[in-house]
């Protein structure tokens, strides 16, 4: 390919983005189809084998990058790795108490939930704090430049999704 960018490059650098939390949807989507313009196989399917490999390649990587950056939780996590904070979700699960309790009396209130009013309450009360976080988020990685507190922030955030998501699949049921 001609692009002189290097595949191993950040998805910011890949995307021409700046390195930080609050991105406009419209130029993460732009820059993707741009970079998809450029790299998709098909206009290398004359150039033999390599060079078609070496498209798709670029296409995976293309993807996957714009897959980090266009989910607010997921470009929150890849800014705290790239400044050495990784989530570490699985392994890393302490939380604040004060998180954990609002965690289970959701949870509670999800298990004695009737009806969609109910559940729809849930994922309205739910969706506010993660609105919340995300404007935390923000302030700590694009101000603060706090990675640290980032990070707990994204761990809590993961929680959060996950508990939106289960709420959905409870109303759609």
């Amino acid at each position: 390919m001609s692009n002189p960018l290097n595949i191993q490059a950040d998805d910011f650098t890949l995307f021409g983005l700046a390195p930080r939390f609050r991105q406009e949807r419209s130029a993460i989507d732009a820059a993707w189809k741009q970079l998809q313009a450029q790299a998709h196989p098909d206009k290398f399917a004359s150039q033999g084998a390599s060079a078609q490999r070496l498209a798709m390649q670029w296409s995976v990587r293309i993807n996957e990058a714009y897959q980090r950056l266009k989910n607010p939780i997921q470009r929150a996590a890849y800014l705290c790795a790239l400044q050495g904070q990784a989530i570490n979700a699985h392994s890393n699960t302490a939380m604040p108490g004060d998180f954990l309790m609002q965690q289970m009396e959701w949870r509670e209130a999800l298990e004695d939930a009737r009806g969609p009013q109910a559940l729809e309450a849930l994922l309205d009360e739910a969706a506010h704090w993660q609105k919340i976080a995300l404007a935390r988020c923000a302030t700590l990685l694009d101000e603060a430049h706090d990675y640290a507190a980032a990070a707990q922030t994204v761990r809590q955030l993961l929680f959060v999704e996950k508990f939106i998501a289960d709420v959905e699949n409870a109303l759609a049921s």
